[in-house]
């Protein structure tokens, strides 16, 4: 049980800070591919869903919590759980836990979409039309994601999908996660992130997490069409 634990908690840390968005603003040719800039996420208020399993569900565990970043600080208030006491433990609380700690010292860059943390080419169409961004790590960092970014045609990011730079321990390998955005207020938020991955011994174990706002910079929002159509991408997947 501890290796399973281990593992998903590993999987939890990939999904803590899911990426801000794009930033072309911050310079470089980067800004050329996408053209526009962004209102950044300041502060926002959301009912998070969180559920970690294993193959055949053989350790599964649910949890509901308000989170809140407000004056550069992250809390939480957890609403429901139920499932794997450990799996709860060590992984769902563990990841607001750790959430909490990195938000709360300043270190919330290490994992956002900018050209300190990647490098960028242009990938062309997507099957769907939408446009498509390489992304590149330049460090090896189990919070960043060596893949794709998919793009609308104003520039708008909506989601971003890949590998993880590195494997978050010597029991997982073929880390794979899928960020999915939508703008919610004029500010474009991360509202789900799932995560897959292969466990020795184990074998395939899942951490997906949904995001439901109830304000975002201080002003109420409504659940709107594109944070359903998010999350019926994700339900599909």
């Amino acid at each position: 049980m501890w290796v399973i634990a281990f593992t998903l908690l590993a999987l939890a840390g990939s999904a803590v800070l899911p990426a801000r968005g794009l930033s072309p603003s911050s310079g470089g040719g980067f800004a050329s591919i996408l053209g526009r800039g962004d209102q950044p996420l300041r502060e926002y208020r959301a009912l998070r869903r969180m559920h970690a399993s294993t193959e055949k569900a053989t350790h599964e565990a649910w949890l509901e919590a308000w989170t809140e970043v407000k004056g550069g600080r992250f809390s939480y208030a957890i609403v429901s759980e139920r499932g794997s006491e450990a799996v709860r433990g060590k992984v769902l609380h563990s990841m607001l836990e750790r959430e909490q700690e990195l938000v709360n010292s300043g270190n919330t860059a290490k994992g956002d979409i900018t050209p300190a943390n990647y490098e960028f080419t242009e990938g062309g169409r997507d099957s769907d039309g939408s446009r498509v961004v390489h992304i590149k790590p330049k460090r090896s960092d189990v919070l960043l994601v060596e893949g794709r970014a998919v793009l609308d045609d104003g520039g708008d990011l909506l989601r971003v999908e890949g590998r993880l730079a590195k494997n978050p321990s010597f029991w997982t390998s073929l880390v794979n996660i899928v960020r999915s955005y939508a703008r919610i207020g004029g500010v474009r938020v991360p509202v789900a992130t799932e995560t897959t991955a292969k466990v020795k011994f184990v074998g395939a174990s899942q951490l997906q997490v949904l995001y439901d706002y109830e304000s975002i910079n201080g002003r109420p929002v409504g659940l709107s069409e594109a944070r359903s159509a998010a999350r019926a991408h994700i339900a599909a997947r």
